[in-house]
């Protein structure tokens, strides 16, 4: 075997002549992190000269940093909200790229709950491909043997719509699933996964988890890996085992198929590959059907090496429910990425979740980091601080990540806030802090403060005519349920003190009224059980004072105390469980209708 001397520098030495190119390329890419960003920037306003975006702007052509600084603006989407909607309604014109528009790729919403559109290009998966295929290289250097098994991967898509231009809109992992560079891969060993491509390609959640989950259990002897993309899709795929053992048991024990999964295409796949296992059936019922299902990951898959998810942002609060179900295995985060690009790797991917950080790759897009100040601190006058380049980030400090794209966004704000840990070569590395103004997310979907206080001042409004209004509320994610929910603390006061407070009728009424006032993404993930129902809290009267009285006890003025409207510091948790005098649930799915944005 051939290997790379250079590659073997920061991240040892590569165990073949091809992880040694991929290994060296990653040096090469960090290594001149600044001179990379700069052709970058110039190749992007070349190939996309005739844009009429950059031309509204007068670039005349200009290809440096400094004139397209001067010249184009820092943006958010809605700054090109209108222009997207002329590629909707089937405007073919060279808006944001003089490549043509190949599909418009959905975000899972912006913080108030629009789902985002962003064009997309032909060969933009090839660009993300070159980062995807260092993943495997560079596990491989902390985890060995990868190649004698599989992987058990939970992977979906997700329906699809059509623009009145005729354009495709799916999110970012339907589009990679349904992709050549995803349907027609080559075999490589460290890279087999147990699930067919017609189970992963069923649009039924149901039909596609019931038999990625038969065929994991077919091979668990031979399953080194288990993983989703989100922490939260892991945690759901181990209570679909909980939930429906018995089924996959009896298909296990007949080698017959349950009759649910119907699509034709995924059934004549899976008659191909059912047989009959009464041992492996008798064991799997064995194990679900046991009270503790504490390290079931291990038991039921004895050679699992580690869980591969996104742990960090929002997915953190998974990671103790991750921990007691994989029996201490270690959880890998390999990637960092959004819908508008991938933005580089965590070259660590076995440390502990709290230390994960990710290496920007200077080659996927052009980035610049905007200074970060929380809103509460800053004037709505106040101009935003000038973007640094990528080399000019200094550690310790916070930055919502900027981008320019070779799709054609240019400038544009992601909404990201990162925190700079160190350099790897001339590479910065960030730690995800979290999403700008988000106050509550379960799993991709985005509640802010200002949406949460609407949907209280709705549910006040229907308490009013039960004589009751809302004193004072807080919130903050349950965790410990699958699916995560919301829970809603209010601590309530009947007008007329002789009158009995609202019946539970009423109050669960008021958690299905506070669902309906949530954004169309967290209503659509109830309806596909991503996210469980609604709770409401009621505590007693003088609670809220008291939550003032501790935060005074720990140095707050008075001047300067606000009733947090999220919670998550323990001790201020127990206090409000204490205080608990009645628990609701919404007592239905809330109002939803897939959206069209055109």
């Amino acid at each position: 075997m051939v290997v790379g001397s250079t590659a073997a520098s920061r991240l040892g030495t590569a165990a073949s002549e091809k992880d040694a190119k991929a290994l060296e390329f990653l040096e090469e890419m960090t290594r001149n992190a600044d001179k990379v960003q700069e052709k970058v920037l110039a190749d992007i306003l070349t190939r996309n000269a005739d844009a009429e975006y950059l031309k509204r702007y007068q670039l005349g052509g200009a290809t440096d940093r400094r004139t397209f600084k001067l010249k184009i603006p820092v943006i958010t989407y809605e700054d090109i909200k209108c222009d997207i909607q002329r590629i909707v309604h089937g405007d073919k014109s060279p808006i944001f790229s003089s490549y043509p528009v190949s599909e418009l790729i959905t975000s899972s919403g912006t913080s108030g709950g629009e789902r985002k559109l962003i064009p997309t290009v032909k060969d933009e998966w090839d660009r993300r491909q070159s980062i995807i295929s260092l993943l495997m290289p560079i596990m491989k250097r902390y985890v060995p043997d990868l190649d004698k098994g599989k992987a058990l991967y939970f992977y979906f898509i997700q329906s699809e719509t059509k623009t009145p231009g005729g354009l495709e809109v799916r999110t970012i992992l339907t589009s990679f699933h349904k992709s050549d560079h995803f349907k027609n891969r080559p075999y490589n060993p460290y890279t087999q996964i147990t699930s067919p491509n017609e189970a992963i390609l069923c649009p039924d959640s149901f039909q596609s988890m019931y038999t990625q989950m038969l065929c994991g259990l077919y091979e668990r002897r031979l399953v080194l890996r288990i993983g989703a993309v989100m922490a939260s899709g892991l945690l759901r795929a181990i209570r679909f085992l909980q939930l429906n053992y018995e089924e996959l048991a009896h298909d296990l024990k007949t080698g017959t198929l349950n009759s649910k999964i119907s699509d034709p295409t995924l059934r004549g796949c899976m008659l191909n590959r059912v047989k009959p296992d009464p041992e492996l059936a008798e064991f799997i019922i064995n194990e679900c059907s046991k009270q503790n299902w504490e390290g079931i990951i291990t038991r039921i898959w004895p050679n699992v090496k580690y869980l591969d998810a996104i742990i960090t942002g929002a997915m953190a609060q998974y990671i103790p429910m991750l921990e007691f179900y994989g029996g201490g295995l270690p959880i890998a985060c390999p990637m960092y990425g959004a819908t508008e690009c991938y933005f580089g790797l965590n070259l660590t991917p076995m440390c502990k979740p709290s230390e994960v950080s990710y290496t920007i790759f200077p080659n996927m897009a052009y980035f610049e980091f905007l200074p970060y100040e929380p809103s509460s601190s800053r004037s709505t006058h106040d101009p935003i601080p000038e973007p640094v380049d990528l080399s000019s980030v200094e550690v310790d400090k916070e930055y919502e990540i900027v981008v320019t794209t070779y799709s054609g966004l240019y400038r544009y704000r992601v909404g990201d806030i990162l925190r700079v840990t160190g350099f790897y070569n001339s590479a910065p590395q960030f730690r995800f802090v979290r999403r700008e103004n988000v106050l509550l997310s379960i799993d991709t979907e985005k509640t802010d403060e200002v949406e949460l206080q609407k949907a209280i001042e709705n549910a006040s409004q229907y308490l009013n005519e039960f004589g009751t209004s809302v004193i004072e509320y807080t919130s903050y994610v349950n965790t410990k349920t699958i699916p995560g929910h919301y829970v809603i603390y209010l601590e309530l006061m009947v007008k007329d003190g002789t009158a009995n407070p609202p019946k539970d009728s009423v109050l669960s009424h008021c958690c299905l009224m506070l669902e309906n006032s949530l954004n169309s993404v967290y209503r659509k993930y109830r309806h596909e059980e991503k996210i469980g129902p609604l709770e409401v809290r009621v505590v007693k009267n003088g609670t809220f004072e008291e939550l003032m009285d501790h935060a005074i006890s720990r140095g707050v003025t008075i001047n300067q105390y606000k009733v947090p409207k999220c919670v998550n510091f323990t001790p201020i948790l127990e206090l409000l469980e204490s205080r608990v005098v009645s628990v609701h649930f919404s007592p239905a799915l809330p109002q939803w209708t897939p959206e069209r944005q055109w």
